[in-house]
C-alpha cells in the first residue's frame, strides 16, 4: 500500500500525470474534482467517509461508527476539530482528510504508519512512504543520513527521523501535516503523552481493553492470520488475544540452537492452550540462519526507506512471509513493541526519584546492588539534569571511546552511542558534526521524563522496522503488523504510575496484569528469557565467507565511510560475545542496501504490479 496526498489546487493534476505510469493508479478526488489521494491499495485497506464537500480516508486496520464520524466531519470548524477522531481510533491507520480546500495527513504515534513529504513543483506533496516521493523529488542519496545509520545502537532522536534521501522530510511524532490549496504546509502537534497517574490495576484494565480492540480490528472475518509464537510474553500474549478475537490463527516458532534456551518448551505449552490454531515449528536450517541473505542485496527492490535494522535475519523473515502467503494469510503479527513499552528500563529510576524521592532512592539502591553499578556512578546518574541537547554533545565527544564498564549506571537520555571501530575518521567526524548541529537546535525530548521519552523513542524505532518489513515483502501480499505499537496501546502503557512500572520479582508487571484472564496463569508464570547467541554463532560460521566477500569491493569503503581492511579483520575474529558484534549488523545492513536497486534514485513513483 503506497499513496500520495495532493493539495486541492491546480498543481495537483500535472503531478498526477507524472506519477501515472503504464498502469493506472487508484485516485480519490477532492470535492473540487482535483486529484487528492493517488496510489495502490487493496479494497479492504480503505475506509472513506464523506460529509458534503468534506472527505476523510482511513488506510489500515481500524473501526469506527460511520454515522458518528460523518457527523463529526460535517460539523468540524477546522482540520484541528478532527483531533478527537485521531484520539479515538483503534488499530493502526493513516488518517487523511480534505476539508474546505485544506488537507490533513497523519500516521500513527509509533510511525508504523508514517507521513513523508517533499516540495514538488513548488507545492507540498505528502506520502505514506519515501518511494512515491523519490522520483518526483529527484532525490539523491543523503550520505550524512547514511553515516548516521552506522551508529550503534541506533541514531538518537531526533536524528533518527532523517530519511536517507535528499529533499524528503518525515513528520514528527504526534503531529499532522496541514497543506493549504496553494501547497503551503505547516506541522501541527495534536498529541501529548497522558499523565502517568493510573494505578496498576486501572492501567492494566485500560491496556487489556486497548489490546483486545487492537486484535479485534485485525482478526475476525479477515481470513487466516500468521503470528510469531516465540514462547516469550509479548508474542505469546498476542496469539491468545488473536484467538480471543476469533482469528483463524497460524503460529510460527523458530526453534533455537541452544538446548538450554527454553523458548520452545514454553511455546509448546502455550500451543496446547490454543487448540484451534495451526502451529508450525521452523528448524531454521542453513539458508534461514542469521546472515543467511548476505548476497541477496543485488536483487532486492523493497528497501526504499534505507538499510533494514533486521537485515541479519532477513532470510527467516522472508520465509515466514512466504509461509503465510502459501496458507492464504495476508497479515503477520509480531510482538515488536512489547519490550520497548513494558520492560523496566534503567531510566525508570531517574523518573521515580523525581516523583517519589525516598522510595526512589531505596529502589535505586536495590537495583544498583543487583546490577553491580558503582555507587558514585548511580548517584551521578540520578542527580543528572542535563538536557537532551547536552546528551547529544556528550555522545559526539564519545563516539570512539571504549564502551563504559558494566559498573556504570545507564541513566542518561541515551547511553553508549558509538561509531564502529572500522569507521573512517571522516565518517566519525561527520557523525560528530551532525550530533552537534542537532544539539545546537536545543531539541525537545518526546516526553519530559526520561523513561517515557525512551519508551517513545524505542517505539518510533520499532515503527520504522515495521514499515521496512511491509515494504520488503509487499510483493508477497503479506502485511507485517505489531499491535503493541497502536496509538491506544502506547497511551495505555504510558498511563501507569511510575511507581507501578516495575516490581521486584515480576517481569513486565503492567503487561502481565493486562494479560491475566486472557493468557493462562501457567504461561504468565515464566521467569526465564531465551538467549540466542548460539544462533548468532551458527550464522557467522555458515556465512562468514560471504560477509568477507562484501569487504572486497565495499560500497561503504568507496564512499569513504569504513576501512575495509579493519572490517575484514574484525569479521575474521568475530564471535557472538565480541563487543564488535552489535555494530556489525548496522554496517552490513548499510553495505547490503547500497548494493540493492533500492539505493539508486530516482525510482518509479509506484511499483508496477498488483496493488498491495
Amino acid at each position: 500500500m503506497d499513496f500520495l496526498v495532493l493539495p486541492d489546487g491546480p498543481e495537483a493534476e500535472p503531478i498526477l500525470q507524472r506519477v501515472q505510469g503504464r498502469e493506472k493508479r487508484q485516485v480519490i478526488s477532492h470535492h473540487s474534482g482535483r486529484p487528492w489521494v493517488v496510489g495502490s491499495w487493496r479494497k479492504e485497506d480503505l475506509a472513506l467517509v464523506t460529509a458534503g464537500r468534506r472527505k476523510l480516508a482511513l488506510f489500515g486496520p481500524t473501526r469506527f461508527d460511520a454515522k458518528a464520524l460523518e457527523r463529526t466531519l460535517d460539523r468540524a470548524s477546522s482540520l484541528r476539530s478532527l483531533d478527537s477522531v485521531a484520539r479515538a481510533l483503534p488499530g493502526s491507520a493513516h488518517m487523511i482528510a480534505s476539508v474546505d480546500g485544506r488537507t490533513r495527513s497523519q500516521g500513527t504515534l509509533s510511525t508504523a504508519r508514517q507521513i513523508f513529504f517533499a516540495d514538488i513543483d513548488g507545492v507540498t506533496v505528502a506520502a505514506s512512504g519515501v518511494r512515491p516521493l523519490s522520483m518526483l523529488a529527484e532525490s539523491r542519496l543523503d550520505e550524512d543520513a547514511l553515516v548516521l545509520r552506522l551508529l550503534e545502537p541506533v541514531p538518537p532522536w531526533p536524528l533518527s527521523r532523517r530519511p536517507v534521501w535528499t529533499g524528503i522530510s518525515q513528520l514528527e511524532m504526534g503531529h499532522w501535516l496541514d497543506v493549504d490549496a496553494g501547497g503551503r504546509h505547516r506541522r501541527v502537534r495534536w498529541w501529548e503523552a497522558p499523565p502517568p497517574d493510573r494505578p496498576l490495576r486501572d492501567a492494566a484494565g485500560g491496556l487489556r481493553e486497548a489490546l483486545l480492540e487492537a486484535l479485534a480490528v485485525r482478526a475476525k472475518g479477515h481470513g487466516p492470520i500468521g503470528a510469531d509464537l516465540s514462547g516469550g510474553m509479548d508474542s505469546t500474549g498476542l496469539c491468545f488475544l488473536a484467538s480471543a478475537a476469533g482469528a483463524d490463527l497460524i503460529t510460527y516458532h523458530r526453534k533455537p540452537k541452544d538446548r538450554s534456551n527454553d523458548d520452545t518448551v514454553w511455546a509448546q505449552r502455550a500451543a496446547k492452550h490454543l487448540p484451534l490454531a495451526r502451529h508450525r515449528i521452523v528448524e531454521a536450517p542453513g539458508t534461514l540462519a542469521w546472515w543467511g541473505d548476505v548476497e541477496g542485496g543485488s536483487t532486492r527492490r523493497g528497501d526504499a526507506e534505507g538499510p533494514g535494522t533486521w537485515y541479519h535475519i532477513r532470510s527467516y523473515m522472508e520465509h515466514l512471509a512466504q509461509a503465510d502467503a502459501s496458507e492464504g494469510a495476508r497479515r503477520h503479527l509480531i510482538g515488536l513493541g512489547g519490550d520497548e513499552l513494558f520492560i523496566s528500563l534503567p531510566t525508570y529510576l531517574w523518573s521515580l526519584v523525581r516523583a517519589h524521592p525516598l522510595r526512589g532512592l531505596r529502589v535505586a539502591n536495590q537495583r544498583r546492588a543487583a546490577n553491580r553499578w558503582g555507587l558514585l556512578s548511580t548517584a551521578r546518574g540520578l542527580l543528572d539534569r542535563s538536557s537532551l541537547g547536552e546528551s547529544l554533545i556528550r555522545a559526539a565527544d564519545e563516539l570512539t571511546a571504549p564502551l563504559e564498564a558494566a559498573s556504570q549506571a545507564p541513566l542518561g537520555w541515551g547511553d553508549g552511542l558509538r561509531m564502529p571501530p572500522w569507521a573512517t575518521k571522516e565518517a566519525v567526524g561527520a557523525a560528530s558534526r551532525l550530533l552537534r548541529a542537532e544539539a545546537a537546535k536545543d531539541p525537545h525530548p518526546l516526553c519530559s521524563d526520561r523513561v517515557r521519552h525512551q519508551m517513545l523513542e524505542f517505539a518510533v524505532h520499532s515503527g520504522g522496522t515495521i514499515r521496512q518489513l511491509r515494504l520488503a515483502f509487499a510483493d508477497l501480499g503479506v502485511e507485517w503488523d505489531a499491535p503493541y505499537l497502536d496509538d491506544r496501546v502506547i497511551e495505555a502503557a504510558l498511563s501507569v504510575r511510575i511507581e507501578d512500572r516495575a516490581a521486584r520479582g515480576r517481569y513486565k508487571p503492567l503487561l502481565r496484569a493486562a494479560m491475566t484472564g486472557v493468557v493462562p496463569d501457567e504461561i504468565l508464570e515464566r521467569r526465564t528469557k531465551g538467549e540466542y547467541s548460539a544462533d548468532e554463532d551458527e550464522g557467522l560460521r555458515r556465512n562468514r565467507r560471504s560477509l568477507l566477500g562484501l569487504c572486497d569491493d565495499s560500497r561503504l569503503a568507496q564512499l569513504g565511510m569504513v576501512n575495509a581492511d579493519r572490517l575484514r579483520a574484525a569479521l575474521i575474529s568475530l564471535g557472538s560475545d565480541s563487543p564488535q558484534m552489535p555494530p556489525l549488523a548496522n554496517t552490513m545492513a548499510c553495505e547490503s542496501w547500497l548494493r540493492s536497486p533500492s539505493s539508486v534514485a530516482p525510482m518509479a513513483a509506484f511499483p508496477q504490479g498488483d496493488p498491495r
